[in-house]
């Protein structure tokens, strides 16, 4: 006889031994384990309503010893779940007072252990579109997520980036790199291109960090000054040396705000810049004879290789020898320093890595729908890949010991001892 008020209710017991015969079959005949008509849904269906009803039974008891007096009361209304192994339907136990609050299914949650949202950022870290990641959801679990609810997930991730844009920064950096890549980013009903500025610096210990990426208008000195004015509120008070491509009047936005910063221009950009206009058929020997300039001993060695690189080409491609002597003072800067340090502060080659790594995740998209969205995936990607650009300068202690005598407690006053 039923009793009223069904406190005897109970799940009825799994038969595991059908359930095993009944997967092997599905296996068998080519059925998946997960997803859409996955074996291992009938068994995860029977473990939450256990742990539901187990959860149900100590609450119960915890009451009686309290001396409150609740029962069980029927069934809820059964209630759709977005699980690893696809979508199932369970069915949940009621007490009489309704004061039970699940932990393995919340009264409001619809996702049991899926982590939707973590897999929904790491696709999307990856370069997945938004359409990409619905699809693949519904495919491997039989999630059916609308896109809106996907850019939702995504959008959660905005008070991570303006945290990480505005945290507080070490009051010295050995290096700095500047650098931009360009997008293209739909605005207005035009599509127009957009640079992203990205900082890229190495501490007093020697270890690599993105300090901040913005997106900006085309590349531009005045640009950039913005961007380290931000810096510099953000506690950033002195760096050592600025490591930059050929872009004009930055030395000059550099000095501004960090007077006493070596500016190195990178010395592959103005190989490449060198190179316009030279024939094909001379560009091995201009290569080889402009490696003595940026080889030398010294600048004055330096200064020796130039002239004779005019005497040698300066009939044919003058406007080479020209563009090294305009820019003579930061192209040779690094001149002045031991092995270690020039290369390390001789070519901007650290943050194109970095920017290589940032078209990898998005070189199959034409153009970005917004700013935002361009931002997200791109901060998503590189904290998926810290490990390849935040490890430590290599010989680091060489360099450090140059540095020491170089610039004594200017640098020393930064080093933090372990």
């Amino acid at each position: 006889m039923k009793k009223n008020n069904q406190e005897e209710e109970q799940t009825e017991p799994f038969d595991f031994s059908s359930f095993e015969e009944s997967a092997i079959a599905g296996l068998q005949s080519g059925q998946p384990l997960f997803g859409e008509g996955g074996v291992l849904k009938r068994l995860v269906k029977h473990l939450i309503e256990a742990s539901l009803e187990g959860e149900l039974d100590a609450h119960l008891a915890s009451q009686r010893a309290s001396e409150i007096a609740n029962k069980r009361n029927g069934r809820g209304r059964s209630k759709k779940l977005r699980t690893d192994v696809g979508e199932i339907e369970i069915e949940t136990s009621r007490d009489r007072l309704g004061n039970f609050t699940p932990q393995t299914v919340g009264k409001w949650e619809r996702e049991v252990g899926a982590g939707f949202q973590d897999q929904i950022l790491e696709l999307y870290a990856m370069g997945n579109s938004v359409e990409d990641i619905r699809l693949h959801l519904a495919k491997m679990f039989g999630a059916r997520l609308s896109t809106g609810a996907i850019s939702a997930v995504t959008d959660r991730v905005w008070g991570e980036i303006k945290t990480w844009q505005e945290r507080p920064l070490l009051t010295l950096y050995t290096l700095i790199y500047l650098d931009a890549i360009h997008y293209k980013i739909r605005e207005e009903g035009q599509v127009v291109t957009k640079a992203i500025y990205t900082i890229y610096g190495v501490d007093a210990q020697g270890q690599r960090d993105i300090l901040s990426i913005h997106i900006g208008a085309s590349e531009g000195a005045h640009q950039w000054s913005l961007y380290l004015e931000q810096l510099k509120r953000r506690g950033v008070e002195d760096v050592l040396f600025f490591a930059v491509d050929g872009l004009a009047g930055f030395g000059e936005a550099i000095n501004r705000i960090y007077p006493q910063a070596t500016v190195q221009r990178c010395i592959v950009h103005m190989i490449r810049t060198s190179l316009i206009g030279v024939q094909d058929k001379d560009r091995r020997a201009v290569v080889r004879d402009l490696k003595g300039i940026y080889q030398a001993a010294g600048e004055k060695e330096a200064l020796q290789a130039l002239e004779a690189f005019e005497l040698k080409w300066g009939k044919r491609y003058r406007h080479v020898s020209d563009k090294w002597r305009e820019s003579w003072l930061e192209l040779t800067a690094f001149l002045d320093f031991g092995p270690e340090i020039r290369r390390m502060i001789y070519t901007t080659n650290a943050v194109e890595n970095v920017h290589r790594q940032m078209r990898k995740v998005t070189k199959t998209k034409g153009a970005w729908c917004t700013e935002n969205a361009l931002l997200k995936q791109l901060y998503l990607s590189l904290q998926r890949k810290r490990k390849s650009w935040s490890r430590n300068v290599f010989k680091w202690s060489t360099i450090q010991q140059e540095l020491i005598e170089l610039y004594g407690d200017r640098y020393l006053q930064h080093v933090t001892v372990e």
